[in-house]
Parts: structure tokens; C-alpha cells; sequence
């Protein structure tokens, strides 16, 4: 079976494909950085700095559908935490719900935290989602490595890149078996047969775990990974990063002469 949901794009030729790992790494964190330093209620801001993704993402030739798809998908999980800020923010109110037994309401300054708070979130989703559609998480790791980031995240995060999709595998195989004898049955007893099958995915992946922690000390492993060709920055790193720094820091400019 095949998945290429992580790095599905990585293969594409443009000049931010071909940008060193490391200085793609480095411009996100100052691009989130900057998103989330951005004073509330400058939408201009946050027009502008949408607008430079828009424009890395339309340079690196990923499909703008591909990219709206996966950053929606997250922003569920974003409202799932933040839904609740303009119910329980102090200020002037908006509207009063009736629930069973309580009054809810919900105020203005809370719709305004509210919007700033989403709209920070999907910009940096967009940003996660243009670094790594743009780069072979393998490339990403070593750049991470050269960057000084500790050993153990960089060796979790590259087991976790190549055995997830050996334990998608293993859980497609176990809901295959299961829906060819699924004889139907009570909702409890379906659950109870997920669970079972969770349990038996996660014994399967801890001893899968040792076998492979076991079967690479044999072979001298010492916690520490070897590169043979370190990366190396180029002049297209240089003038990126420079020209993506200026544009950073232009708003925030702006602001101070104002």
C-alpha cells in the first residue's frame, strides 16, 4: 500500500523545492514568529502576511487547492479550543443563548479574540504546510541535525516518518480482516471489537519496536546518525533569506514611523 500524505509535493522543481532545508526551516519559525507577535486587530497584517505565503505557495507550484484542503482541516481543532473565549470574555455582549438551565452570552471582545486567534492559527498552518510540502522530511531531519536540535527529536521524528506508514498498513490489514468476518452485532460490541483491535496494534508496535531497537545494537548502533553529505548553504539561501526578512519586518516597521 501506498501513502504520500506528508511530503506528497516534495518532488517538484522550483527555486523554494531547491532552498537549503535549514533556511526553510528558519524562515517558518520567523514567519510564525512574526504572525503570532502581530498586534490584535491589524488585519492589514495579517492580509499581508497571507499574502506572502499565497505568493511562496503559487512560486513553489503546489496546488492551491492541495493547501486550502489540508489547512480547513485543521482549523476544527483550533475552533475545538478557542470556541470558548467568546462566551467567557468580559466586555460589551453580542448575544445571550438560552441552554437548558443556563444563560449563555456571548460578548464582542470575545468575537474579536476570537478572530485574531484563528486567523494566526491558519496562517501558520499554511506556513507548516508550504515548509513541508516543499521538503523531503529525510532532508528536514538533517537540516534539524546540523542545526543543533537534540539527537533523541531528530531520531524519534525519522522513526516516526518511516514506520508510520508500516503501522497504516498493519491497521488496514486488521480492518480488512475485520470487515470480511464482521457478522454485524450491538454497537458495544463493535466498539469492544475496536478496541481490541487498537490493543493489538499497540502490542504489535511496541514489539515491533524492540525487534528493531534490538536488531540495530547488533549492528553497532550508538545514538548517534552519521551524515555523509552535510548541506550546505548557497547564494539563493542568502537572498532568500534576506529579501523573506525584509518583508517580515516591513509591517512592524511601518508601525514604529507611525
Amino acid at each position: 500500500m501506498k501513502h504520500s500524505f506528508i511530503d506528497q509535493y516534495c518532488d517538484l522543481d522550483s527555486f523554494i523545492h531547491r532552498l537549503d532545508p535549514r533556511t526553510k526551516f528558519v524562515a517558518s519559525l520567523a514567519f510564525i514568529l512574526a504572525v503570532l507577535l502581530t498586534p490584535a486587530g491589524k488585519w492589514w497584517m495579517f492580509v499581508f502576511y497571507f499574502l506572502i505565503v499565497l505568493g511562496l505557495l503559487i512560486f513553489s507550484r503546489l496546488p492551491p487547492t492541495y493547501a486550502l484542503k489540508r489547512s480547513l482541516a485543521v482549523i476544527p481543532f483550533v475552533l475545538l479550543i478557542a470556541i470558548f473565549i467568546p462566551f467567557f470574555k468580559e466586555g460589551e455582549i453580542a448575544g445571550s443563548y438560552n441552554i437548558w438551565l443556563w444563560k449563555i452570552s456571548v460578548t464582542y471582545s470575545g468575537l474579536f479574540v476570537l478572530a485574531n486567534v484563528v486567523a494566526k492559527a491558519w496562517l501558520c498552518i499554511l506556513c507548516l504546510i508550504l515548509l513541508s510540502s516543499t521538503t523531503k522530511l529525510t532532508e528536514l531531519l538533517r537540516g534539524l541535525q546540523q542545526l543543533g536540535v537534540p539527537q533523541a527529536i531528530v531520531l524519534i521524528l525519522s522513526f516516526m516518518y518511516r514506520y508510520i506508514f508500516v503501522l497504516m498498513d498493519e491497521a488496514m490489514r486488521m480492518q480488512q480482516a475485520y470487515q470480511s468476518r464482521d457478522i454485524g452485532g450491538s454497537l458495544l460490541r463493535r466498539l469492544k471489537t475496536f478496541g481490541n483491535m487498537i490493543g493489538a496494534l499497540f502490542i504489535r508496535s511496541y514489539e515491533r519496536g524492540e525487534r528493531i531497537y534490538a536488531a540495530m545494537v547488533s549492528r553497532g548502533f550508538d545514538g548517534q546518525v552519521r551524515i555523509l553529505n552535510p548541506l550546505r548553504l548557497k547564494g539563493a539561501d542568502v537572498f532568500f533569506g534576506v529579501v523573506f526578512g525584509v518583508l517580515l519586518m516591513s509591517p512592524y516597521i511601518i508601525l514604529l514611523v507611525q
